[in-house]
């Protein structure tokens, strides 16, 4: 199939240092206790694998030199041992009390932030991006936070800072211990790293496919009415087995690059180091100390030695934590286009009157739409966007909610320049009600009040009554509580457009926006929301895309767009007698579909006429037509 080649591109190192500037901005922020968690842990590790260790070696030192241990001598050594261990158990549990509240914290800011990022994005965004895609990397980059956090804690300061501290208890035994062991630490880093970053492009590799797997897993599940009306079971089966083969493929690969190449070389030089220890100790031991120089210095080099072989793991939790992290940063590197002004202005219309001054658009990558589009629509007016598919109408009300940034020209309401606006502000004067309402997966009640959330219940009823969707609410099993499913499975079409028109009468907007607002309503239910529109518009200054003509024929005014112009304006009278392309459009929907033979149009407007052999047209024209009560 050909979206198994489908691969999104691994992040890249600018995504991967954005990501690690965000993380080290959380402990920044968080400072207070990330001192404490990073620290504390380290000083736990100096007192039980150095200090006590330490005591031992004097212990052992001791009794070489007098040939043998009895219990007066040998007690201070005892008590310090286990002063130490308990002291060293204490400070941990208080960086380990801070570490969990730096991780819960920051975890808790990452995930409010990251949503707060991708709520900023162009409507576009979400277009060229999976949504189970999208919520993975999400939740991972604030998720991974806690592993990355927890691997500096724990393996890189909770290891490095007590091994400064063995450093220096090495270099007051013999200098050449100190430098025999961070020689062969440097040689060992110098010959990994090109291995490490070999790996790292492995990791991104299956990252990206670990997130091709979830975006099909979403969009599969979101569309599974879909896959099963065409069969398609099989074939997205076996599209999800190929995207995880291929991910177990490259999660195989970077894993057994980390164990065959990575580690098999750490491992010899981890056990040449431990040797070497152990030669300079004896070689250099001086007369009385040789014993605990030798034990101190194998004890020394074996923690030491141990941080080295734990290399390749400290870098591939690191390593995964910030590719993970990477992959919704990555997302960050081109901001949204849509931003509000750096000083936006104060919503003050002088009405409600809609302009478009030389308005060009055009979508990336793509012809101009618009090319100096001018159209000016009086407060109060109700007009009606009409014409061929494509031509337009859809994206001019989607410039007017700023879901795109216009590439020339103006926008105005009252007046006032939109993108002069904040997007909230503009947004607060317009109700939306799109061809495609898009319901949430939660109570009929919550989604109607969605355009006004602090709406009582009283206002929530009548708002579903004015849209008549008190009518089909009743028979629910719980009303008005009923969850409707993921994007409102659980309602028909026309069940979710009644909703969304009434969160357009709850939300009360100077302006209203209509696209195909009846198109998925049967005749009768057509008939009872064409009133509660024409309640809806009274007073409201009201763009309406209509596919069926008849649906706007009672216009004050319609607009026929044809290939991003406008060709004619005027009533629907005025326009019939020009016969211009309206014109036309009229004739072709009221004999039938272009292309078309005459008997499927005679056999279509036969099945449309209802029992009292009006026409659907006519009765929509009738119903549009008669008086705002």
């Amino acid at each position: 199939m050909g979206t198994t080649q489908t691969r999104g591109p691994a992040p890249g190192r600018s995504a991967v240092l954005l990501a690690l500037r965000h993380y080290g901005r959380e402990l920044r922020r968080l400072r207070r206790l990330a001192l404490p968690a990073l620290l504390l842990p380290a000083v736990g590790n100096i007192g039980i694998r150095y200090v006590a260790p330490l005591l031992i070696a004097k212990l052992a030192g001791q009794a070489a030199d007098e040939g043998g241990l009895a219990l007066g001598p040998a007690l201070p050594y005892v008590l310090g041992f286990g002063v130490t261990l308990l002291l060293a158990e204490a400070v941990w549990r208080v960086g380990q009390h801070c570490l969990n509240r730096v991780d819960a914290l920051g975890m808790e800011h990452l995930y409010v932030s990251g949503m707060d990022e991708l709520l900023a994005k162009d409507a576009a965004f979400f277009h060229d991006n999976f949504a189970g895609s999208l919520t993975k990397r999400v939740l991972s980059y604030g998720k991974r936070f806690e592993d990355f956090v927890d691997t500096v804690t724990y393996r890189i300061v909770g290891s490095l800072v007590p091994l400064l501290f063995g450093a220096v208890v090495l270099w007051s035994y013999e200098p050449m211990l100190v430098v025999g062991l961070f020689v062969m630490i440097a040689l060992t880093v110098a010959a990994a790293t090109p291995l490490i970053r070999r790996r790292q492009r492995l990791v991104n590799d299956r990252e990206a496919a670990i997130a091709r797997v979830s975006g099909h897993v979403a969009d599969s599940l979101m569309n599974m009415e879909t896959i099963r009306a065409f069969a398609a079971e099989q074939r997205e089966a076996a599209e999800h087995r190929s995207r995880v083969a291929d991910s177990r493929r490259l999660t195989l690969r970077s894993w057994d690059y980390g164990n065959l190449r990575v580690d098999t070389l750490i491992a010899p030089m981890s056990v040449l180091t431990n040797v070497l220890g152990l030669l300079v100790a004896i070689a250099f031991g001086g007369p009385g100390q040789g014993v605990e120089e030798v034990v101190v210095a194998f004890t020394y080099y074996s923690n030491a030695t141990q941080i080295m072989f734990e290399f390749n793991q400290i870098y591939r939790r690191l390593e995964s934590s910030m590719t993970e992290a990477a992959q919704f940063t990555e997302l960050l590197l081109d901001p949204p286009t849509v931003l509000d002004a750096e000083a936006p202005e104060p919503l003050a219309p002088r009405d409600t009157g809609v302009r478009f001054e030389a308005v060009t658009f055009a979508h990336a990558g793509t012809k101009p739409i618009f090319r100096g589009l001018g159209l000016d629509v009086p407060a109060g007016a109700r007009i009606g966007l009409v014409g061929r598919s494509g031509g337009g109408k859809t994206t001019l009300t989607r410039l007017l909610l700023r879901m795109s940034d216009i590439d020339h020209g103006r926008i105005l309401i009252g007046g006032q320049d939109i993108s002069r606006m904040r997007q909230a502000d503009l947004r607060s004067l317009i109700a939306y009600v799109p061809q495609e309402p898009a319901m949430f997966h939660r109570s009929l009640r919550d989604n109607i009040a969605f355009a006004r959330p602090g709406a009582t219940d009283e206002e929530i009823h009548a708002a579903a009554a004015a849209a008549h969707v008190t009518e089909f609410a009743e028979q629910l099993p719980d009303g008005f509580a009923t969850l409707v499913g993921e994007r409102g499975v659980k309602l028909s079409g026309g069940q979710r457009q009644r909703v969304a028109l009434a969160r357009a009468v709850l939300r009360d907007a100077p302006i209203l926006l209509l696209d195909e607002a009846t198109s998925a309503l049967d005749s009768e239910s057509e008939l009872l929301v064409q009133d509660a529109l024409w309640r809806l518009m009274d007073g409201r200054t009201a763009l309406v895309v209509a596919h069926r003509l008849s649906t706007v024929a009672g216009m004050d005014r319609l607009v026929v767009l044809d290939r991003g112009r406008v060709v004619e304006q005027g009533t629907h009278k005025e326009l019939l007698a020009t016969d211009g392309a309206y014109a036309r459009l009229w004739q072709h929907q009221s004999g039938g579909f272009l292309g078309e033979s005459d008997e499927s149009e005679n056999d279509e407007s036969e099945s449309d006429q209802p029992e009292n052999g009006e026409s659907q047209s006519d009765q929509s024209e009738v119903a549009l037509e008669r008086p705002v009560a």
